[in-house]
């Protein structure tokens, strides 16, 4: 485990995770809501680790964490509509499913959609792991199978995934919420998942 400020996130630690994660590490670390699992993008092994660990199929979306939105528009489609709605609510708690592009493998889109998940996170330890990195993260909310709510305790982290993942970073304790997830393919935004983002003004 390494410990890093969750509000002045120490470089020397953050380059430390870096080099775990171009060793090709899976790690579990803090966001702006719950705790996550991720790897780098082009990291099949570990994106396949990922989902045994969640349990979860090809169906399921993987999120590309990403430090803006101009990266985010790099891996995603994103029409005027979209755009005007993601800048209004980045960086925060909300996750996008998006129509992917060719930047994104294959093997991470939804096989049949063709879709992607993307959020710009709130998190200054995320933000300068993705400042120094330069490229998104590939990400999975950390709840395990049979679990009521994500993990958020590094040290229950710790002692329950301590030999599944390479490292936890201890960034403070996390929320018991994830994301809210907005779908962002059709004409009109949809709520898949309630989580920590408001989505209320949806419905005005």
């Amino acid at each position: 485990m390494i410990s890093i400020h969750p509000e002045n996130p120490q470089p020397r630690l953050i380059r430390q995770v870096l080099d775990r994660l171009q060793d090709g590490a899976v790690i579990a670390l803090p966001t702006d809501a719950c705790y996550a699992l991720a790897c780098l993008p082009g990291d099949k092994t570990g994106a396949d680790r990922i989902r045994r660990i969640r349990q979860v199929d090809e169906t399921h979306h993987l999120t590309l964490l990403c430090r803006d939105l101009s990266e985010l528009g790099v891996y995603a489609k994103v029409d005027n509509t979209a755009f005007r709605l993601m800048k209004a609510l980045t960086p925060g708690p909300y996750t996008f499913i998006l129509p992917a592009t060719r930047e994104v493998p294959r093997r991470l889109q939804h096989p049949k959609r063709r879709t992607i998940g993307l959020r710009v996170p709130a998190s200054p330890i995320l933000s300068a792991l993705l400042a120094e990195l330069g490229s998104p993260l590939m990400s999975a909310t950390l709840q395990l199978p049979g679990d009521e709510n994500p993990l958020s305790e590094p040290w229950e982290i710790e002692d329950r995934l301590g030999k599944v993942v390479d490292l936890v970073v201890d960034g403070g304790a996390g929320t018991l919420e994830a994301t809210s997830v907005l779908d962002l393919t059709g004409d009109v935004p949809e709520v898949i998942r309630h989580g920590m983002g408001d989505v209320g003004f949806l419905d005005e």
